[in-house]
C-alpha cells in the first residue's frame, strides 16, 4: 500500500488491452472456477443445504455490489474512473455467477423457478429481497465518488481477507473461485486506497467530502464481522471461513490508509442488524428493494425469454 504516484499506477486503459487466458477484456463476462466443476461432489460430511446457503451468501455480496458500481455508469467523474467502476463491477459479477451456479447445482434455485432458465438467472432476477443473504453493506446507496471509494476500500479489504483465506476450502469450487478472485480483490483494494488517499489529503473540499464518505459507509462494518450459523457449521467442516477471524487484517489496511489520508476513524454506532439477526438472515435495509427492481425488472416482464 502507498500514496498515489502517477509514474507507477496501473493505467485502466492497459488493463483493458490485457485480456486473460480466454481473451476477455473482464472476468465479469465470462469468469469461471478454473479447473473445478460446478457440479463436483459436496465434501463428505458437509450439509449440502448450509453449502448452498453459503455459495448464495458470498454471491450475493458479489451481485448487489455489482449492481451498485453499475449506477456509476456514465455518471463517474472521468472516463478512465468510468472505466475502473465498470471492470470492478465485472469482476464482481464474475465471482457471483460461479457461485450461483454451485448453489443451484446444490439445490438453491428450485424454490425459484417459473420457466427454463438456467440456475444462475433464476437465483438472481427471481428471488425477493428476503431470499437474499448479502451482508447489508453492500447494498446502501453510494452517494458521491468519495463515499464510494471508501465502500470499496472497505469491501474489497473484508472480501479479499475472506476468499484469501477460502483457497484452501474444502469445497473445491470455493476454492477455484476464490483463488482466481484474489488478484482482482487486491486491484479492487489498491484502487480505492489510492483514491482515499487522494481525497483525504488533498484540497479542504476532498478532504470534508472523504471523511463523510467514511463516515456514511463505518456503521455497516460492524456486520462483516459476524458469524452466522451457518458460516459456523461450515468453518467446523472445513469449507467456510470464520468472518471474526478478520477483522485485524482489515483494521491493518484501514490503520495505514486512513492516517495516511488524514482521515478520523468514525466513531458511530453500528447498524444493519435486527434482534442480532442481519442480512445473512434476509433481514436487509430499505435500500435493497429498489435496487433488486432495477436488476430483475427485465426478467420478471418476460421470464420465458431467453438472450
Amino acid at each position: 500500500m502507498h500514496s498515489h504516484d502517477e509514474t507507477d499506477d496501473e493505467n485502466v486503459y492497459d488493463a483493458l488491452a490485457s485480456a486473460d487466458d480466454d481473451g476477455r477484456w473482464a472476468f465479469g463476462t465470462g469468469f469461471d472456477a478454473g479447473t473445478a466443476e460446478i457440479d463436483a461432489p459436496v465434501p463428505e460430511g458437509v450439509d449440502r443445504d448450509d453449502l448452498a446457503t453459503y455459495c448464495l451468501m458470498l454471491a450475493d455480496d458479489a451481485l448487489v455490489a455489482s449492481q451498485r458500481l453499475a449506477g456509476w455508469t456514465t455518471k463517474a467523474p472521468e472516463l478512465e474512473e468510468e472505466v475502473a467502476l465498470a471492470n470492478i463491477a465485472l469482476d464482481l459479477l464474475g465471482q457471483a455467477r460461479v457461485l450461483l451456479a454451485r448453489a443451484g447445482h446444490l439445490g438453491a434455485a428450485e424454490p425459484f423457478r417459473v420457466g427454463p432458465q438456467d440456475d444462475e438467472d433464476v437465483l438472481a432476477y427471481f428471488r425477493d429481497d428476503r431470499a437474499f443473504r448479502n451482508v447489508t453493506l453492500v447494498e446502501i446507496d453510494l452517494g458521491d465518488f468519495a463515499q464510494t471509494v471508501a465502500w470499496i476500500l472497505v469491501l474489497a479489504s473484508w472480501r479479499l481477507a475472506l476468499l484469501q483465506r477460502l483457497t484452501g476450502s474444502r469445497d473445491p469450487v470455493l476454492a477455484a473461485v476464490a483463488g482466481k478472485a484474489v488478484k482482482e480483490l487486491t486491484y479492487h483494494r489498491d484502487y480505492a486506497a489510492q483514491w482515499v488517499l487522494r481525497l483525504g489529503d488533498g484540497t479542504p473540499l476532498s478532504h470534508a467530502r472523504m471523511q463523510a464518505g467514511l463516515e456514511a459507509v463505518w456503521p455497516f462494518v460492524e456486520e462483516l464481522f459476524t458469524a452466522h450459523a451457518v458460516e459456523r457449521r461450515l468453518v467446523d467442516a472445513g469449507v467456510a471461513v470464520d468472518p471474526t477471524e478478520l477483522r485485524g487484517e482489515v483494521e491493518a489496511v484501514l490503520d495505514q490508509v486512513l492516517p495516511a489520508a488524514t482521515l478520523t476513524r468514525p466513531d458511530r454506532a453500528a447498524v444493519g442488524l435486527v434482534g442480532g439477526r442481519g442480512g445473512r438472515d434476509g433481514v436487509h435495509t430499505e435500500a435493497l428493494g429498489p435496487v433488486l427492481a432495477v436488476m430483475q425488472s427485465l426478467a420478471r416482464a418476460h421470464p420465458e425469454a431467453t438472450w
